[in-house]
């Protein structure tokens, strides 16, 4: 009989203020987002071996095996998220892992950052380590970008660690995660006027944050930066207060602010589903994440999400059904007999 170990990590919709949570502004100006967690994830399955071989399966990837005798593992594009975690806890025991998520690479809805929190979550787990949702989320963006070096902002592993709507703010001396509370009538309102779909391209987020990087050191985009910290905090008291209406016009405000960031955040298919989306009904909406492809998420008016749906799908985008998730990252065992 084999035990096995699992993890599940929440995806996460950004709703505003992303982008002002990639330094250098968070550290030097504050940045403030806000976002909540759904019902898609990335998952981690990790079966102890008797040897002390890695064994890595992804569905996406492919696999990857190493032994793990050597010291620790090189950084060299294939599989490092898998890597710098064993690295991180220099594990010597051999163990077989299923990876998957569901959503593709370059989704916009924090992939990344979420599968490295469910490896940090099995891996715990099978080790007997204790782990906060705090603990965990700075140990993945410390692997994540400072290990790996991949670009990216900091409010990723604190969605998926925590779970639900937050409002996070993050600086030099790090982030505080403020859980948003929503009135389960108001939040089931707001799932019947929510709409997620895949524009149908995925994108490179790191070349979009470098650009955007670029463009706050030359003073270009600071007041965007700054109007979308302070939407973030406005989007959250609509939303605390049932005010949906509200909430959608800016959401719209937001998405304005997020195309000045950089020339890569928007183009010409995002824009037609977006102009078709509030001609047909929805009061406003953004690309989730860096920009560029990936998942767009609108509000739409109580009555309009069918036909807004119907306009997108027209255009080629492919509607998403899904949940919002109030749980953070989880672990648990089983048995295969």
């Amino acid at each position: 009989m084999v035990q096995y170990i699992r993890s599940r990590a929440p995806l996460r919709i950004g709703i505003a203020g992303g982008g002002t949570d990639v330094d250098p502004y968070a550290s030097e100006k504050g940045g403030c987002v806000f976002n909540t967690t759904i019902n898609k994830y990335a998952y981690c399955t990790l079966t102890p071996r008797e040897d002390n071989l890695m064994s890595v399966h992804s569905l996406y990837y492919g696999r990857y095996q190493a032994p793990l005798d050597g010291g620790p593992l090189k950084l060299d594009g294939k599989f490092d998220l898998v890597k710098a975690v064993n690295n991180h806890f220099e594990i010597k025991e051999g163990f077989d892992m299923v990876i998957q998520s569901d959503a593709p690479a370059g989704s916009g809805l924090g992939g990344s950052s979420t599968m490295m929190v469910a490896l940090i979550s099995a891996v715990a787990d099978w080790l007997g380590e204790d782990m906060s949702p705090d603990e965990i989320a700075r140990l993945a963006y410390h692997l994540e970008r400072v290990d790996i070096g991949l670009k990216g902002g900091k409010q990723d592993q604190y969605a998926a660690a925590f779970g639900g709507f937050n409002l996070m703010e993050m600086d030099s001396a790090g982030v505080r995660v403020n859980p948003v509370k929503i009135s389960s009538d108001v939040s089931n309102e707001l799932q019947c006027r929510s709409l997620l779909c895949y524009t149908g391209t995925s994108r490179e987020s790191a070349e979009i944050i470098d650009t955007q990087i670029e463009a706050f050191k030359k003073g270009l985009n600071e007041k965007a930066l700054d109007e979308s910290k302070r939407l973030a905090r406005e989007i959250s008291r609509a939303f605390q207060k049932g005010d949906i209406e509200s909430a959608g016009q800016l959401l719209h405000e937001s998405w304005e602010y997020k195309k000045q960031f950089s020339d890569k955040i928007s183009n010409s298919n995002i824009n037609n589903l977006y102009d078709a989306a509030t001609a047909n009904g929805a009061i406003g909406g953004k690309v989730s994440g860096a920009g560029g492809g990936g998942f767009m998420y609108y509000i739409c008016e109580y009555d309009a999400k069918a036909q807004v749906a119907q306009e997108l799908q027209k255009r080629g985008a492919v509607i998403t059904d899904f949940m919002f998730d109030p749980s953070g990252v989880t672990s648990w065992r089983s048995k295969n007999e």
